[in-house]
């Protein structure tokens, strides 16, 4: 019996062993396969993005470039400033302002695509499944136009002589065209007109997959439009919903083209400053560091996303 309880283990542990060099055989040969996907990815995007942070610790050269001599300047003046002349030390308020201005705008138009892409996406996925294709392909439409001629179509909209002010007029409701035009709202509607499919997108494929079984249920057991909505309905498009809100805020945060058009070069953002240090600037080490800082508003971003995904996957498993 002995030899047997050994012989029997024997070929346990042989057999574990087995499992273990084909696990690692299996892990070194997708290392393999990746190779050349991470290589290229480590090249064309951690190259440069290395060459942004050396250059945030290097001094500016007052006619463009950098002198190749450590400096953390870039990096002080991202927040901090100092007097021209009693040379004391205050907050960049210009620098706050934008930033402020980008997290602000960014987190509106969040809000707003959400309040008008989670009903869309409702609407289409309730829609009887050979309607939903021509639902989805109106909404991808933009997609197919450059995104500098959305936000001039955005701008034919809301410009004193647009359709919205002579809409109102011609009804009455106001004397005087409204100003919208190279206004922080402006901004955002153009952002929200340009981010909004990101939205509808990414919860319109987690509500087709929910089961309406569920909705009805709610009814059944007496419950009302709200209950239903906060207990069955957001709990399990809860993904959907957050990727969708990743979706558009990161880009919105680092949006260039909107601001610009439709702020009229006085409002600016995040990725028109940056934008601005490169050219008329010449400070190629303090728009480095302000690039960084914008990468890291958002990684906290993604951190979020990750961590929140993880909860709800964690919590329906």
């Amino acid at each position: 019996m002995a030899s047997v309880s050994e012989s029997s283990l024997t070929q346990t542990r042989t057999a574990a062993e087995v499992a273990r060099a084909a696990e690692r055989d299996d892990v070194r040969r997708r290392w393999l396969l990746s190779a050349p996907a991470l290589s290229i990815i480590g090249l064309a995007a951690l190259g440069p993005l290395m060459i942004v942070l050396v250059y945030s610790f290097l001094q500016k050269d007052p006619y463009g470039g950098v002198i190749w001599a450590f400096s953390l300047d870039a990096w002080f003046n991202v927040f901090l400033q100092r007097d021209i002349f009693d040379d004391t030390l205050g907050f960049a308020d210009a620098h706050l302002s934008i930033l402020w201005r980008s997290v602000r705008l960014s987190f509106t138009t969040t809000l707003l695509a959400l309040f008008i892409g989670f009903p869309t996406a409702y609407f289409i996925a309730t829609r009887p499944k050979q309607r939903r294709a021509m639902w989805l392909f109106l909404i991808t439409i933009p997609f197919w136009t450059n995104l500098l001629i959305r936000t001039f179509a955005m701008m034919e909209v809301i410009r004193n002589e647009g359709i919205i002010n002579q809409v109102l007029l011609k009804l009455g409701i106001i004397e005087k065209p409204l100003t919208m035009l190279f206004t922080d709202f402006s901004i955002m509607m153009g952002m929200l007109y340009v981010y909004l499919p990101l939205m509808v997108l990414p919860l319109y494929a987690s509500l087709e997959k929910l089961d309406f079984r569920l909705v009805e249920a709610g009814y059944d057991l007496y419950a009302t439009r709200l209950q239903v909505l906060r207990r069955i309905i957001i709990p399990i498009v809860k993904p959907g919903l957050i990727a969708g809100s990743i979706l558009v805020f990161i880009p919105a945060l680092g949006a260039y083209v909107t601001p610009r058009v439709l702020g009229g070069g006085k409002n600016l953002m995040l990725g028109n400053l940056i934008e601005l240090q490169f050219g008329q600037g010449r400070n190629w080490p303090l728009g480095a560091a302000l690039s960084i800082t914008l990468m890291l508003l958002v990684m906290g971003a993604l951190i979020i996303y990750v961590r929140n995904a993880g909860k709800s996957e964690a919590g329906h498993g």
